[in-house]
């Protein structure tokens, strides 16, 4: 089975210290002040890139992203010029003709400045609620723009998460659309730590949390640990563990 990677998602500088320290996998700037893809200040990311081991990879949110091409274009080229190795697009304003059309812009301001960049096609499990694209659709999408990852998060943080928007046969659906069309799957939306093993027998290569990590598990209010980072890592290690004795 692919290994899962845990990304954790920072708000800043001591706290991407404690996802390092922790055992995290991809620290994941973002500001869930301004939602939950809500993009941070170029010098912040740039710092934490700083900071994070070579062996580690950093990613980061161009926020939830409205029908605006050019102007996105134009933020994804700066977040390529700060050395990151994945930007995470929340296809949060715009219906899904357009998508494509605003990733391809994405994918070719970012590539052009740096070819090895990921780009990361995020849609949400409560696409519903928030008028949104068909997340079922997402890997459709991203292999359409020819970018690399497709992701689900969830819009609304008001104590639900994935599991409640969609089933596990749906994600898996997801999963899989993902693979064979060549993208990597992410799955991400309110996570808890008792749904890493889900996660992981879903075959997702990506599992992204942020409040699972927080003191309080409160993802605005509280701040990330090592302690509860290395715990979401010895959970996401038994899962692997208990599949291979499968």
């Amino acid at each position: 089975m692919i290994p899962l990677k845990l990304l954790i998602s920072p708000a800043n500088e001591a706290e991407a210290q404690e996802a390092i320290s922790g055992g995290a996998d991809i620290i994941d700037v973002k500001n869930p002040k301004e939602g939950a893809l809500g993009a941070n200040y170029p010098w912040v990311i740039k710092r934490i890139r700083e900071i994070t081991p070579k062996t580690l990879q950093v990613s980061c949110t161009l926020g939830e992203i409205p029908n605006l091409p050019g102007s996105i274009s134009l933020a994804a080229l700066g977040a390529a010029t700060l050395g990151v190795d994945f930007i995470k697009v929340g296809l949060y304003g715009l219906p899904s003709t357009d998508a494509v059309f605003l990733l391809q812009n994405v994918r070719k301001a970012a590539k052009e400045c740096n070819p090895k960049i990921k780009i990361v096609a995020t849609g949400y499990a409560d696409a519903e609620k928030i008028c949104a694209i068909n997340p079922l659709l997402i890997p459709e999408i991203a292999k359409s723009a020819q970018v690399d990852v497709a992701m689900l998060d969830t819009a609304t943080k008001d104590g639900k998460n994935l599991f409640d928007y969609l089933t596990i046969e749906q994600l898996q659906k997801f999963v899989d659309s993902s693979h064979s069309l060549g993208l990597e799957a992410a799955l991400a939306g309110s996570l808890r730590k008792q749904d890493l093993s889900v996660i992981y027998r879903l075959g997702a290569d990506i599992a992204g949390l942020r409040g699972a990590a927080c003191t309080g598990s409160n993802r605005v209010a509280g701040t990330i640990t090592k302690e509860r980072v290395k715990e979401l890592v010895a959970i996401l290690r038994q899962a692997e563990t208990q599949a291979k004795r499968v």
